[in-house]
């Protein structure tokens, strides 16, 4: 009997990861180490397809657990499918009882898919997995997104200088998308997938749009962006506007266990002002340079969280589901 735990990134955009426990086709997944949410499907329904076919398949929620308040079951269907189904369930659930302080689970989604830059550079990701048959080309192949969450509260010092009107809702999100897919080639963006080694460097494969020479490439870890978004080949007001996007997003970067000590000491000084999202993440973090920072911060959250309404989820996709729980703004 084989069980996976692993962490994964929730891409397009870069809003954390979840750590999911996997039997077969049944999961357990948490967005803050705290709640579980548990699915079981019909694996029967994946039998004799060809390989590399990857189909929806409904999920049925078995329930949700925390420590606190155990386990509440989801509905359940009298039919022998649904039993066969149950007993998945129940060796997630046994599993996740077993491990579930041993967060932050290692990440295992070496395969990446890379939106390329008009030089064919890695220009920001959109997506991972644990293997690249998980990746369909033809879905992922959408423009690069800072999300909705950004929209409502990103701010910019760089706005006034680049013609944003600050007080526009969403404006220096909606440039910042513009100009990131501005960065690729405009008629043909060009995707490639890569796998990625334990040093860091990276493997090319194959892709949309791309040219010959780039496929089977070897890039070194330098090559790939420390932030999953390229800040460095822009002049200078961009670069401001890239500085700030990623002091907003270090929340969600302090989960990435490759950053150097260097950059998360930074990050860990940059996301000291969203405490909200520093408390909620706080579990998942492979590691933690200044204690204090974190210490006044998950004070700081549960004196807040009294006088806070979470905001609406961002949509995730299938299979990251939408009951993960919602992120909360400072």
């Amino acid at each position: 009997m084989t069980i996976q735990c692993y962490s994964q990134r929730l891409l397009n955009p870069f809003r954390g990861s979840i750590c999911c426990i996997r039997f077969r086709s049944a999961e357990a997944v948490t967005a803050d180490g705290i709640k579980w949410d548990i699915y079981v499907s019909n694996e029967a329904l994946l039998s004799d397809l060809p390989k590399g076919r990857q189909p929806q398949v409904s999920d049925i929620r078995y329930g949700t657990w925390s420590a606190t308040r155990g386990l509440k079951r989801g509905p359940l269907y009298p039919s022998d499918d649904f039993r066969a189904m149950e007993d998945l369930g129940v060796v997630v659930y046994e599993h996740l009882l077993k491990v579930h302080d041993d967060l932050p689970f290692p990440f295992l989604d070496s395969h990446e898919l890379w939106l390329l830059d008009r030089k064919g550079r890695p220009l920001a990701l959109l997506e991972s997995a644990l293997s690249t048959d998980s990746i369909d080309l033809i879905r992922a192949a959408c423009p690069w997104t800072p999300g909705l969450n950004s929209r409502k509260t990103f701010r910019s010092k760089a706005a006034s200088k680049l013609g944003i009107d600050p007080d526009h809702a969403g404006a220096t999100s909606d440039y910042l998308a513009e100009y990131i897919n501005a960065c690729a080639r405009e008629e043909a963006p060009a995707l490639q997938l890569f796998t990625r080694h334990n040093d860091g460097s990276g493997t090319g494969l194959h892709g949309l749009n791309l040219d010959d020479a780039l496929l089977n490439r070897d890039l070194p870890s330098a090559d790939f962006p420390e932030a999953l978004l390229d800040i460095r080949h822009h002049d200078e007001v961009h670069r401001a506007l890239l500085d700030d996007f990623i002091t907003w997003q270090t929340p969600w970067l302090l989960l990435l266990p490759t950053l150097t000590t260097a950059t998360r000491c930074r990050y860990e000084k940059q996301a000291r002002s969203q405490s909200m999202k520093l408390a909620r993440h706080y579990r998942l973090y492979p590691e933690i340079v200044n204690r204090d920072i974190f210490d006044a911060a998950r004070v700081e959250a549960r004196l807040r969280a009294t006088h806070t309404e979470p905001e609406s989820r961002e949509h995730v996709m299938s299979t990251f589901y939408v009951e993960l729980s919602p992120e909360v703004s400072d």
